[in-house]
């Protein structure tokens, strides 16, 4: 076996300064602006979503989503969460949210007037918040 052979056009030579990162345009050289991604992630990690499905069904249904409402939804899907939930229907007042315990993300909402005629399937808890 020979031995590998230097080869200057793969190595720089020594004491030469290595590359050098291009300049961020319009954004001046040091600490960006904004939070940071982990204090983003941070106040994301527990939050509820709304999935597509169910900001169509709430504006549709003219469901109220008043802080205190979304608190109280927070609060049930982190108790289904510590029940081991994975699919759980959380009751707030007279509004009935069909929520992804693991993925923190409500499916569907279904007001008083709506819930007649609905079944809920694939659910293995419930939750009156």
């Amino acid at each position: 076996m020979t031995p590998l052979q230097h080869n200057p056009a793969l190595v720089p030579p020594v004491g030469t300064p290595g590359p050098v990162a291009p300049a961020r345009q319009g954004q001046p050289a040091g600490k960006p602006n904004g939070p940071s991604f982990a204090d983003v992630l941070g106040e994301k990690a527990g939050a509820v979503q709304l999935s597509g499905h169910a900001k169509a069904r709430i504006e549709r249904r003219g469901i109220e989503l008043a802080p205190d409402t979304l608190a109280r939804l927070q609060h049930g899907v982190d108790r289904a969460a510590a029940k081991g939930s994975r699919e759980s229907v959380v009751f707030v007042d007279d509004v009935a949210f069909v929520v992804s315990v693991k993925a923190r993300t409500v499916i569907t909402a279904v007001d008083r007037a709506s819930m007649r005629d609905h079944v809920f399937t694939n659910i293995d808890s419930a939750v009156i918040s």
